[in-house]
C-alpha cells in the first residue's frame, strides 16, 4: 500500500516544465568523452569540486560534472544541446528530477544548479540527513551563532583535558592495544613496530619517532632504523611484538590476537603526545603521570556526569562489514571510543541537542559533530607528517580495529586534522559558500577548467510532502523513505536519475549505524527515526544474492514506473563486476514495466578506490543505463547487433579520447548492451544463451580495442 503524502491544494502558480525529447542525447548522442575527461579531474577531489554533497561521510558519492550531465542529455536531442546545458545555457525550472537512492544527494543537488526541482529519498536516515545538508538553505549568521554558542558552552572543559603539565596543548595521544598472552598472562603491547609516527614521504623525510617497547620512552630515529637504544638504557629493533594476525609474548609464547583478546576488546595503554607550543611548534613526546591522571579525571568525569552527556546506543549486528570488529570483541558502538573522547563528545553533542537556533541550521552543526566522530574514536590512526594527521575509520570499507590507535583533540586547534573546529571551516561554510555561488569543472579545448556563473544557487528550502499543485521554484522535496513506497503522485516526475546499490557485501547500513548510535540522540531532523538501533531496515536493496537484490530493486522501479510520466526517462550508473547482478537488474526493469533504450559508458571514480581496488579487474568505467516505459510509442525493436556495434563503437570513442578503458570496463558494457535484450517484452532468449553470448562477445571486443 502506497504512503500518501499530498498536502491540500495550494493556489501557488504551476511554471511550465522543461521537456524530456521523444529521443534524448543520453540515448544516442552523449558526450562521453567530454564527460570523461571532466569526470577523471574531479574523481581526484570530489570534495574539493563539489563541498556541499561533502559535509558528512557516505560512501561511493559519485561525481557531481557525470550526474549533471546526464540530467543535460536527458532534456536534450544532441551532444552539443546538452553540453550548452552543462555550460549555463539553459534552466530547467519546472522539471522534477527524482531520485529513489539519493545517497549524498549529488543527483539533487546537480539538479537544483540547472534550475530543477529535486526529489530525493533513501531508506537510510544518515544518508537522507547528508542530502538534506547539500541544498537545504541555510542562514550564515544565524550558523555562526550556533557554532559560538557550542565553543562557549564547552571548549574551555575540552581544552582542559588535552594539555601538558606544562600548558600546552596536546594535539594527539598515542595509543596500543594490549592482550594477555594465553599461556603466561604476561601482557603484550600490539605493536607491529616500534616507529609508531613518520613522514607521508618517509624515503624523502626520513626523520621519525620511535616508542621503546620496555619502558615507552620515545626516541627521535629514522623511519628504517635498524636498533636504538631509548634514553634509560634499552636497546630494541624496529620489530614489534605483532606479525599478522598474531602475536609473541616476551616469554616467546606465539598465539592469535583473537585467541589471547578472549572475546573482549582489547584494553589500551597511552604511550606518546604529541604537543603544540602557542607558537606552534610541535614535538613528541613520552607520557607522564599528569597524562595518565588527566585520563583518568576524564573517565571520572564521565562517570559523574552521565547524565548530562549524549552517548551512543545500540549494539553491533552480524554482517560483512562489521564481523571483524566483533571478532575483536567490539559489541556496543560506545566500545569504540575512549573514556575522554566519550566525555568530550558527549559534551558537545548535548551542546548541540539543546540549541535554540535556526531548524536549519542547528541540523548543519548537528551533521558537523556526526561527521566529527569519524575522525575521533579508537579506530583511527596516525597517517604521518605532512599530510591530514589523522586516518579516519573508514579507510576501510569494513570495521578495521586499530592497535595503535590515535586519539584527536575533538574540538581542535589551528594544526589539527578532523575536529569540529576545524572540519566546520573545511566543511559547513566552504559548502554554505559553494551552495551560494557554484563552481563547475568544464573541458575548454583540451583542459579541465572550474568556472562560476554556470549554474543557479542551489540552497533550497525543503518540503516532506509533496505540495499541490506541486513544487514550487527553490523548493525540494527530500524524506528518509522506502523508495518503494514514495507516496509521490502518480506521472508527476519527468525524470529519475540515480545510483543504484549495486549487488554487493558492503551494506553501508551497517557502517552507518557507528553515526545512527549518535544521531538518534540528537534528532538532527523531525523525524528523524530514534526509536530503533540500526539503519539496517527491510526493504534495503543491497544484498550479496542475485535473489534478493533483484526483487528489491524490482520494488523500486515499479514505484519509479508509476510516478514517472508516460513520456519520462529513467537513467542511472551501474558497476557490476559479477554477471548475475547484470541479469537480475535487467529482470527487475523488464518485471517493472522499463525497456533499457542505450548503455553509455562513461568515468565513473577512480580505479584506484578503495570499492574498486579489491576486485580482480579494477575499472575506471561506470554502465548509464537509459530506460523509458514499456507503453513508450517510440521504441525501436531491441536488436542485439546494433546494440553491440553502438557499444564498441562508444568504447572505441573514449579510448581514442584518452579516457582510460580496461577489459573489465569492456566486459561490463558489453554484458548490459547485450542483456538489455531482457528487458524487450518481444525476446525470446534465455538469460543464460545471453549471458554465453555477451562473455563471447566481450572477448572479442577486448581482443579488438585493447589489443
Amino acid at each position: 500500500m502506497t504512503d500518501v503524502l499530498f498536502d491540500l491544494p495550494s493556489t501557488k502558480p504551476v511554471r511550465p516544465a522543461a521537456q524530456v525529447p521523444v529521443s534524448s542525447a543520453l540515448e544516442a548522442d552523449f558526450p562521453a568523452v567530454a564527460v570523461s575527461r571532466v569526470a577523471e579531474a574531479e574523481s581526484w577531489r570530489k570534495e574539493v569540486h563539489r563541498p556541499a554533497t561533502h559535509t558528512h561521510k557516505w560512501w561511493a558519492q559519485r561525481l557531481g560534472s557525470v550526474f549533471r550531465s546526464l540530467i543535460a542529455a536527458a532534456v536534450t536531442e544532441t551532444a552539443d544541446a546538452a553540453e550548452a546545458l552543462v555550460h549555463g545555457d539553459g534552466d530547467l525550472s519546472g522539471l522534477v528530477v527524482f531520485d529513489p537512492f539519493a545517497g549524498s544527494g549529488t543527483t539533487l543537488f546537480e539538479a537544483a544548479k540547472l534550475g530543477a526541482s529535486p526529489v530525493g529519498m533513501d531508506i537510510n536516515p544518515v544518508a537522507t540527513l547528508v542530502q538534506r545538508q547539500s541544498i537545504q538553505r541555510w542562514d550564515l549568521s544565524e550558523l555562526e551563532r550556533g557554532f559560538k554558542l557550542i565553543e562557549a558552552d564547552c571548549r574551555e572543559e575540552i581544552d582542559r583535558l588535552h594539555r601538558s603539565q606544562s600548558g600546552e596543548t596536546v594535539l594527539y595521544y598515542f595509543w596500543v592495544a594490549t592482550a594477555d598472552c594465553p599461556e603466561c598472562n604476561d601482557p603484550v603491547r600490539l605493536f607491529s613496530k616500534q616507529v609508531f609516527a613518520q613522514h607521508a614521504y618517509a624515503r624523502k623525510y626520513p626523520r621519525a619517532q620511535a616508542v621503546c617497547p620496555e619502558c615507552l620512552a620515545v626516541v627521535a630515529t629514522t623511519y628504517d632504523f635498524d636498533a636504538e637504544t631509548c634514553p634509560n638504557g634499552h636497546t630494541f629493533s624496529n620489530v614489534g611484538a605483532v606479525t599478522g594476525a598474531k602475536m609473541t609474548c616476551r616469554q616467546g609464547h606465539q598465539s592469535t590476537i583473537i585467541k589471547a583478546l578472549g572475546g573482549h576488546a582489547p584494553k589500551r595503554e597511552l604511550y606518546a603526545k604529541l604537543v603544540v607550543s602557542p607558537k606552534g611548534v610541535k614535538r613528541y613526546e613520552a607520557v607522564d603521570d599528569f597524562d595518565r591522571t588527566l585520563a583518568a579525571e576524564a573517565s571520572q568525569l564521565l562517570k559523574e556526569r552521565a547524565a548530562d552527556l549524549v552517548q551512543p546506543k545500540g549494539e553491533l549486528d552480524q554482517g560483512y562489514n562489521t564481523r571483524q570488529a566483533m571478532s575483536w570483541g567490539y559489541r556496543r558502538w560506545l566500545d569504540f571510543f575512549n573514556d575522554r573522547q566519550l566525555y568530550c563528545l558527549g559534551l558537545l553533542a548535548a551542546s548541540i541537542r539543546r540549541l535554540d537556533i535556526g531548524a536549519a541550521e542547528r541540523e548543519a552543526l548537528a551533521t558537523l559533530f556526526s561527521g566529527t566522530l569519524e575522525f575521533n574514536n579508537l579506530f583511527c590512526s596516525f597517517k604521518g607528517e605532512g599530510t591530514g594527521a589523522v586516518r579516519h575509520m573508514f579507510s576501510h570499507h569494513v570495521l578495521k580495529p586499530e592497535r595503535m590507535a590515535l586519539e584527536a583533540h575533538p574540538w581542535g586547534t589551528p594544526w589539527s586534522s578532523g575536529s569540529f573546529s576545524t572540519l566546520y571551516k573545511s566543511r559547513l561554510l566552504r559548502a554554505h559558500e559553494h551552495k551560494a555561488k557554484p563552481t563547475d569543472l568544464v573541458l575548454d579545448g583540451d583542459k579541465v577548467e572550474r568556472r562560476g556563473q554556470l549554474s543557479a544557487a542551489a540552497d533550497l528550502s525543503l518540503v516532506e510532502t509533496w505540495p499541490a499543485p506541486g513544487l514550487a521554484p527553490h523548493q525540494a522535496l527530500i524524506r528518509a523513505q522506502d523508495s518503494s513506497r514514495s507516496g509521490l503522485p502518480d506521472a508527476s516526475v519527468d525524470l529519475v536519475i540515480t545510483d543504484p546499490p549495486y549487488m554487493d557485501n558492503v551494506h553501508y547500513s551497517e557502517l552507518a549505524d557507528f553515526f545512527h548510535a549518535w544521531l538518534r540522540e540528537i534528532k538532527p531532523f523531525p523525524g528523524y527515526p530514534s526509536d530503533y538501533g540500526t539503519t539496517r531496515i527491510e526493504g534495503e536493496v543491497q544484498s550479496a544474492t542475485a535473489e534478493g537484490f533483484g526483487r528489491a530493486i524490482a520494488a523500486v522501479w515499479r514505484e519509479c514506473r508509476r510516478v514517472s510520466k508516460d513520456s519520462g526517462l529513467l537513467a542511472f550508473t551501474f558497476h557490476q563486476a559479477r554477471v548475475e547482478g547484470w541479469v537480475a537488474l535487467m529482470h527487475s526493469l523488464a518485471e517493472a514495466g522499463w525497456r533499457v533504450t542505450a548503455i553509455q559508458p562513461v568515468t565513473g571514480e577512480m580505479s584506484t578506490s578503495i570499492t574498486k581496488a579489491g576486485v580482480k579487474e579494477p575499472s575506471s568505467l561506470d554502465s548509464v543505463v537509459v530506460c523509458r516505459p514499456c507503453e513508450s510509442n517510440h521504441l525501436p525493436a531491441h536488436d542485439k547487433a546494433v546494440a553491440v556495434a553502438a557499444a564498441q563503437v562508444r568504447l572505441k570513442r573514449l579510448i581514442e579520447g584518452g579516457v582510460r578503458v580496461g577489459a573489465a570496463d569492456i566486459r561490463s558494457v558489453t554484458r548490459g548492451s547485450i542483456l538489455a535484450a531482457l528487458t524487450d517484452p518481444a525476446n525470446t532468449t534465455a538469460s543464460e544463451a545471453l549471458v554465453e553470448e555477451a562473455d563471447k562477445t566481450a572477448d572479442r571486443l577486448i581482443s579488438t580495442l585493447l589489443g
